[in-house]
């Protein structure tokens, strides 16, 4: 893994590569290549003890063409202001390439949250709801869960707006728990939509799921519903990671006792019925029909790619293969789903979520999951449509081609004020 790799040089390197192959005039490409705005913010919070802890604070709304910022918040140490500001840029792109009506945002505590209690998180995060305030709301940004927060950070986010706007709005936040106004549905809603995605890609290339061989590094919540459903499909989930490493079992794992495996102990190394133990590296490279990067962002970099056998990728993470990675797999023809349609399944059922909740309606699962596979089959087949008519070298031109253009044509039918 590059732990040099800019996510937002990134970002915009794809963005000019896709930007190539359109008629969009430069003026505007670059208006796409960066934020409107971020918000930087240090916030003191009291600790169990008494002491007084500050913690560094991001919320980047990238660009709201298309309609409210939309995008996750996340708890990690290495939160960062590029890091912030690549996430929002990708959810711009995300949310057009399946054309649902939001711009893109993300946001960040830069914090370790295993090493606080629940009261201190508590704080924490109402703290940064505080300073949020101003500048969300459902009809401008609309936050939801990400890497180490959900449903509880969720409903703490919704209940400090409402409190002090003296209201109720359900939709200001998504990823609720269903008594707080969350969907069904939305907890699986990113795994998911990386398994209709690479169920699409394999029946494109004229391969079978069934029985398909597949690695999946990070066995967070994205990775771990991803594995169970190719599971139940008929693929043969050979081997999956967290951060302690990576286990493996040629006959296959059972998914869902890793993952249980995993809630008790904390991580998935030391499973018994593992066959054998290595690295994530090791993992990245195995020769399998299917790699599923489902951990943070630069998992596979040039060196790496070099030694990727996989023959199809489909990325859980956003931006887990670095733009010269992302050359030399298209050189070694493996084809690759890309982030924004692969994992847009969060986003898209957050939309069904803020829908329900503007409508104060629900939906049953069911419904939200037809909902969610016709727009991710819908957005597979238009990126196939412009990978085919436009020649491009990749699936992930192909759906920055589909996202820039449909940014454009919205920033262009709105005119230009003042």
């Amino acid at each position: 893994m590059s732990d040099e790799a800019n996510p937002f040089e990134s970002l915009q390197e794809q963005i000019d590569d896709a930007a190539a192959f359109l008629d969009v005039p430069a003026d505007v490409v670059s208006r796409l290549k960066s934020p409107e705005r971020v918000l930087e913010m240090t916030l003191s919070v009291e600790m169990d003890d008494g002491t007084i802890e500050g913690f560094r604070g991001f919320r980047s709304q990238f660009n709201g063409d298309r309609g409210p910022y939309k995008g996750g918040i996340r708890y990690h140490p290495n939160v960062s202001r590029d890091e912030v500001k690549a996430l929002s840029g990708w959810m711009v792109y995300k949310c057009a390439v399946v054309d649902i009506p939001y711009g893109g945002g993300k946001g960040g505590i830069v914090i370790d949250p295993r090493d606080y209690s629940e009261s201190e998180l508590e704080r924490v995060t109402r703290a940064f709801a505080t300073e949020l305030r101003p500048f969300i709301g459902p009809d401008k940004d609309i936050p939801a869960p990400d890497v180490n927060t959900g449903q509880r950070e969720m409903n703490w986010i919704k209940d400090t707006y409402e409190k002090l706007e003296n209201t109720t709005a359900p939709g200001v936040i998504t990823g609720k728990s269903l008594d707080n106004g969350g969907s069904e549905g939305r907890v699986e809603a990113t795994g998911r939509s990386v398994m209709l995605a690479a169920r699409e890609a394999f029946d494109y290339l004229g391969k079978e799921i069934e029985g398909a061989t597949v690695a999946i590094q990070g066995y967070g919540n994205a990775g771990s519903v991803a594995a169970k459903l190719l599971e139940d499909l008929g693929a043969r989930v050979v081997a999956v990671s967290d951060s302690s490493g990576a286990v493996f079992d040629p006959e296959g794992l059972d998914t869902r006792a890793v993952k249980q495996f995993k809630r008790e102990t904390g991580s998935v190394t030391g499973y018994d019925d593992a066959e054998e133990e290595f690295s994530n590296d090791d993992l990245l490279t195995m020769d399998v029909d299917l790699l599923v990067p489902a951990a943070l962002e630069n998992a596979i970099d040039a060196e790496l790619a070099d030694q990727v056998t996989a023959d199809v990728i489909v990325e859980a993470a956003n931006g887990p293969v670095t733009p010269d990675a992302d050359d030399i797999l298209t050189e070694k023809e493996v084809t690759l789903v890309p982030d924004i349609l692969a994992n847009a399944g969060g986003v898209t059922v957050s939309y069904f979520e803020w829908v329900q909740n503007r409508q104060r309606f629900a939906w049953t699962e069911e419904r939200v999951n037809d909902e969610l596979e016709r727009v991710i089959v819908d957005a597979f087949d238009q990126l196939v449509d412009a990978y085919e008519d436009k020649d491009l070298p990749n699936l992930r031109t192909a759906a920055y081609v589909v996202a820039i253009r449909r940014v454009a044509d919205a920033f262009g039918g709105a005119g230009t004020w003042p």
